[in-house]
C-alpha cells in the first residue's frame, strides 16, 4: 500500500528505542514508552497560506525527526506502524 500525505502532513515510521540501559539492565516491552523519533516515510507537498502561496515542507523523505509524544493519527501499512501527523507537530530534525 502506498500513501501519500497531503497538504503539510506527514509519514512517519518510528525508530525502536534501545532495550538495555548504558548500566546493562534489560527494559521489558511493557515498561517502554513510545518512541519520540522517527524517520520520514513521505511529506506533503506544504500549506497553502493566508494569501493562496504554497509553503514549502521543512523536512523531506529520509529525513530522522524528533516529535511530539502523542503526535499523530497511527496507521498500519504492511504490518508496520506509522504515524500521520502535520509537520507542527515535528520539533526538530536530528542530524
Amino acid at each position: 500500500m502506498n500513501l501519500k500525505p497531503l497538504h503539510d502532513r506527514v509519514l512517519v515510521k518510528r525508530l525502536e528505542e534501545e532495550e538495555v540501559t548504558k548500566g546493562g539492565i534489560i527494559i521489558p516491552d511493557t515498561a517502554k514508552e513510545k518512541p519520540i523519533k522517527g524517520e520520514v516515510v513521505a511529506a506533503g507537498p506544504g500549506k497553502t497560506g493566508d494569501d493562496g502561496k504554497n509553503i514549502p515542507m521543512t523536512v523531506k523523505t529520509g529525513d530522522k525527526v524528533l516529535f511530539n509524544k502523542y503526535a499523530g493519527t497511527e496507521v498500519k501499512i504492511d504490518d508496520v506502524e506509522h504515524l500521520v501527523m502535520r509537520e507542527d507537530d515535528i520539533l526538530a530534525i536530528i542530524e
